[in-house]
């Protein structure tokens, strides 16, 4: 394409750097992807329960991702007006004074800061709140266990980190050379609350840590604010203007709720594939037992987020589909489509990798209960889909137990491509789900954010009205949400007797 035929624009970058890749999509001012571009960077496991990646990694797949994008989209550069950037959060890193990587990252899931969440916890600090009520257990993925593991066993390299920050923080810096942090990934994960003085001192304090508050960022902005224009050897490196506006993100689930238009207390983004994550928005701050949060102002100004999560979802399914040597869902799906709801009376834990919440119980264990000679594949397959969305009604149940009742869910990721089971979760919460027309949904809510960042909206949300397109609803049958309950019941009091089997053997 000759560069007189390119596309004029205004265009928006949104940028999601995930676990295994970092993809870029180029969209216009109403939600349209022009272009998608992704750049794999690999995981090193130098120990079991430890996960690295080399921040250099990320930077040059940014740079792949971005000219790729732009070249297949068939934009001229010019046309970006504006670009954001998701990651995966509590990815740590440790940064020189030129902002170079001391260490390679330790990413969300490097669990070797296990025993320090038990020192975490034991401080009792009112800042814990947000795990569980203060009931716990801290995350082991969080920001302060991770940095307390570096200060413990390589307190050199942390006397020398000038910056100890997250993967996003790392990626902002490189592009506008301003060391700032998101106010989503510090409320979300660092403890840290605007209403009660900002960074957690008192905890931080109590853990011989008080130097790690001034290596972290100084300033936190609210998504959708200005960081600053790409310095000359960003621009270089993305094949984009200098001075282009880079407009803050933040963690790649939470910012996903933009991009499906969750943006207004009293929605409910629901986001599934391997695990599930429910993430809604509330008026007023609550921290309850089983729910994480509320974070302080974690997506907008003035509005709390709630955090719901399955560790084992459709990691649970794919794994059956294995077992049976089936390659297409699709010969499933039809089977288990015509069984009765509840599967003939089989119950199914989902608990395969622990359960997060409600229970917050990582020693949790999987369930078959109530097999026969008459279940067949379709009934264990059936059965699965029906735990997992048993487990994602009894995280709601919770959450209306402290106080906050979604009215609105919105549903995206690998549940989307069964009808059966959006059909199932949809019957079991009595819930309509809204679908969307762009699946990327962390990409979208960049470009979002960048679009209200530089003036083309009046806010996030305004911005998310207009380029959030909503695709279709799957309502739920009342009568079939009634036939329901007793197997959720059921499933309910699973938890609890084998919890005590668990207790009894222990004992033995």
């Amino acid at each position: 394409m000759s560069q007189g035929s390119k596309k004029e624009g205004p265009f928006l970058l949104g940028v999601d750097a995930g676990t295994e890749s970092l993809r870029a999509g180029i969209f216009d001012l109403f939600g349209n992807p022009l272009a998608f571009s992704s750049t794999a960077y690999s995981t090193e496991f130098p120990q079991p329960g430890w996960a690295e990646q080399n921040p250099l990694d990320w930077w040059n797949a940014l740079g792949c991702s971005v000219r790729s994008a732009i070249h297949e989209g068939g934009v001229d550069s010019n046309a970006i007006a504006a670009m954001a950037v998701d990651t995966t959060c509590c990815s740590v890193v440790a940064l020189d004074e030129k902002g170079d990587p001391l260490r390679p990252c330790l990413i969300w899931m490097d669990l070797r800061s296990a025993p320090q969440t038990e020192k975490v916890l034991a401080t009792g600090d009112p800042a814990l709140r947000v795990n569980s009520n203060g009931q716990g257990p801290v995350s082991a993925e969080w920001m302060i266990p991770k940095a307390l593991w570096i200060h413990e066993n390589e307190p050199e390299l942390f006397d020398r980190a000038t910056t100890i920050c997250e993967f996003q923080d790392y990626i902002n810096l490189h592009l506008t050379g301003r060391r700032v942090a998101s106010i989503n990934n510090v409320s979300a994960r660092w403890h840290y609350d605007r209403t009660r003085g900002g960074i957690p001192e008192t905890l931080l304090e109590k853990l011989g840590l008080s130097a790690l508050s001034e290596k972290w960022p100084s300033e936190v902005l609210n998504l959708g604010e200005q960081i600053g224009g790409l310095t000359a050897k960003a621009s270089e490196h993305l094949g984009l203007p200098k001075n282009l506006p880079v407009v803050q993100a933040g963690a790649d689930a939470f910012i996903g709720m933009i991009g499906l238009g969750v943006v207004r207390p009293g929605s409910l983004a629901f986001i599934t594939g391997s695990s599930h994550l429910q993430l809604g928005l509330s008026e007023k701050a609550f921290n309850g037992t089983g729910v994480w949060g509320t974070y302080c102002d974690a997506l907008l100004p003035g509005i709390h987020a709630v955090e719901g999560g399955q560790t084992s979802t459709g990691s649970v399914v794919n794994w059956l589909k294995k077992l049976y040597g089936v390659e297409d869902y699709e010969v499933l799906n039809r089977e288990a489509k015509k069984l009765p709801a509840g599967s003939e009376g089989l119950i199914v834990q989902e608990h395969f990798q622990g359960n997060r919440t409600p229970h917050t119980d990582p020693l949790s264990r999987g369930v078959f209960h109530g097999l026969t000679l008459k279940h067949q594949r379709a009934h264990l397959f059936r059965a699965v889909i029906e735990g997992v969305a048993f487990g994602s009604e009894l995280i709601l149940e919770t959450m209306r137990n402290n106080g906050f009742i979604p009215e609105r869910i919105v549903i995206a990721g690998g549940a989307t491509r069964s009808p059966l089971w959006l059909q199932i979760h949809a019957d079991v919460s009595d819930l309509p789900l809204t679908l969307t027309k762009v699946s990327d949904a962390p990409t979208l809510g960049c470009a979002i954010l960048a679009a209200a960042g530089v003036g083309f909206y009046e806010n996030v949300q305004s911005a998310a009205d207009m380029m959030v397109q909503v695709e279709g609803v799957v309502k739920p049958n009342s009568e079939t949400h009634q036939e329901y309950q007793p197997y959720y019941e059921n499933y309910k009091q699973t938890y609890h007797a084998m919890s005590q089997l668990r207790m009894n053997l222990e004992r033995k």
